[in-house]
Order: C-alpha cells, then structure tokens, then sequence
C-alpha cells in the first residue's frame, strides 16, 4: 500500500468531547498501516455543520472515509479497519 494515495478522512470533532480523542487516537494507531491523510473539522464550523446534516452525523465525532460518512459517536475500530482497508482497496 506504500505506492497508493492516502486515504482521505474527515473527522467531525468538537471541544470537550472524549469519544473524539479517542477517535483521534484510534486514527494515529491505524496510520501505522495504512496511508491516511486525517483533516479535523470543527463540528460548529460552517464546513463542520454541512457536512454532519448531509452525513447524518447525530453527535460527534463523525468520521468520512474518501467524502462518505461511515460512523458517528464512539468509534469502533474493527468497523473503522474494515472500512479504511475497503476503501484503500478502491483507490
């Protein structure tokens, strides 16, 4: 997977939240694997909020993988794998 692009991931946080550190923290873990380029968004920007109505995000954190929304609220990483690895696939 060295020679793919990264993958693209939004995640949707906001301040005091502790799902989205653990979020975070789950995304640094799954960098180690695979080729992701992670862009923070402030759920209470304009960006944030538009994203979350179009992506159903209900609380944060919000992840997209390549523009789609995949999860919200306390990330699971097997979910999250799966996903990264299906979507590192198609790129």
């Amino acid at each position: 997977m060295d020679d793919q692009r990264p993958i693209e991931v939004w995640l949707l946080t906001q301040g005091q939240c502790r799902f989205c550190v653990e979020a975070k923290e789950l995304l640094a873990a799954l960098a180690v694997e695979l080729p992701l380029r992670v862009e923070e968004i402030e759920l209470d920007s304009d960006r944030g909020r538009r994203l979350a109505a179009e992506g159903g995000v209900l609380f944060p954190p919000g992840i997209f993988i390549e523009g789609r929304p995949v999860s919200y609220g306390r990330p699971s990483r097997r979910r999250l794998r799966r996903e990264l690895h299906r979507a590192g696939l198609a790129s």
